[in-house]
């Protein structure tokens, strides 16, 4: 069950924010949204909310949801910024190199190479970002068939 605009607006308040009606709209977008939209996928959705809202909102309420943790924003390579609502915990991406589909994998099971740098050079790590790439089920049929 999606939350609703008030439950949202608590989540807001809740982490010292301003429960705006951009804000709320483009929170409640993220969470009913399947996989991990990116910005033009969002502000579409809040607009059907709404029926207005500035580009320049959608991405204020974003930073400022990703500053305050209710938004994790991820960036694979090639793919505008996406984000999701899973936070606080360590879990991994796979997308797809065809259709750009993200979803979410839970953490690495087995040996994880290249999760502990074997130098630092002086910074404190406090996050290490695995990103699979392959073909989603969708795409693999017609991937098959152009090999």
């Amino acid at each position: 069950m999606q939350p609703s605009a008030d439950e949202v607006a608590e989540r807001l308040r809740h982490h010292g924010l301003r429960a705006t009606a951009p804000r709320v709209a483009v929170l409640r977008a993220v969470s009913e949204i399947e996989g991990h939209p990116d910005t033009e996928t969002i502000t579409g959705h809040v607009r059907t909310m709404l029926g207005t809202v500035s580009i320049q909102a959608v991405y204020d309420s974003l930073h400022a949801m990703t500053q305050a943790g209710l938004l994790r924003r991820i960036e694979p390579a090639g793919s505008p910024a996406r984000y999701e609502t899973r936070v606080g915990d360590n879990h991994h991406h796979i997308v797809c190199r065809s259709c750009g589909a993200a979803r979410d994998i839970d953490c690495v099971i087995g040996a994880a190479p290249c999760l502990t740098p074997g130098e630092t050079l002086d910074f404190l790590i406090d996050e290490a970002e695995v990103t699979f790439w392959g073909l989603c089920p969708d795409c693999q049929p017609a991937h098959q068939q152009v090999a």
